[in-house]
């Protein structure tokens, strides 16, 4: 059940392990479109690519998610040059590519990072109080990292600001813009993400109640939030990510191509 699809045929001079990643962060893309975490043509998903350091996997700019595949993925460095794009009448986004090489340039264990501009995300990145350990699905980010608003992402100064204020942690709000999560897989990152967008839908909808809400103790969360670490019982996602490549191949397996 859990034995990956045989992969379609690809295009010469891409080895077996980029084609994976390929395919892997395609499905990313149609992942977050189908659970509504898209922003148009808006936004990124970035991989870095096996056996690189300075490599990594972006969408065209001009691309829905739900149209990306596997070939058509562009291929960068972290300086933002463009070593293969499939798709010449679509660039790369700067704004995408300043916040995920500052990322990857900084975070050798991170494969994967996204960002999106949700509408729960944007909600809670405008709070002062920031995410709130409300649910459960919060407390795993009761260590969430925090970036303020410096304008549209386009100066290259501000990267080791957001590297700065992201540490080691996996995810972050970015305030009064969105969300962020920095993960070693795709799997991982794509988990991280949907659960942090839960838990922003979670506060917003507990706040617009009206009611007083319950905080659990200090120990509670800090015990929760322990037990969602990667190292603690398992790297979430990775066990789930078969389960979502079906969910997709039931719908559209294009995403592999």
């Amino acid at each position: 059940m859990n034995q990956p699809h045989p992969l379609p045929e690809r295009p010469l001079g891409i080895p077996d392990s980029e084609w994976q990643l390929r395919v892997d962060l395609a499905a990313c893309y149609r992942l977050v479109a189908a659970y509504g975490m898209s922003d148009l043509i808006y936004n990124h998903i970035t991989a870095r690519i096996p056996n690189t350091d300075d490599e990594l996997l972006i969408n065209p700019y001009g691309m829905l998610y739900e149209e990306i595949t596997a070939s058509s993925l562009v291929r960068i460095d972290i300086e933002g040059n463009v070593l293969h794009n499939p798709n010449p009448e679509f660039g790369i986004n700067q704004a995408g590519y300043v916040i995920h090489s500052a990322v990857h340039g900084a975070r050798h264990d991170v494969g994967c990072v996204i960002h999106t501009h949700t509408r729960a995300g944007m909600a809670v990145s405008a709070m002062e109080c920031g995410l709130l350990p409300l649910t459960q699905t919060s407390m795993r980010f009761a260590d969430i990292a925090y970036h303020d608003y410096e304008s549209v992402a386009i100066d290259l100064d501000e990267r080791s600001r957001l590297v700065r204020d992201l540490g080691d942690k996996e995810a972050m709000i970015l305030r009064n813009h969105g969300l962020l999560v920095a993960c070693p897989t795709i799997a991982q990152a794509f988990n991280s993400l949907y659960w942090l967008e839960m838990a922003c839908k979670a506060q917003v909808d507990a706040m617009a109640g009206g009611t007083k809400l319950v905080t659990p103790p200090q120990a509670v969360i800090d015990k929760t939030c322990h037990l969602y670490k990667p190292t603690t019982r398992r790297p979430f996602g990775e066990m789930e990510w078969p389960a979502m490549l079906r969910f997709l191949d039931r719908r559209d397996p294009s995403y592999r191509s």
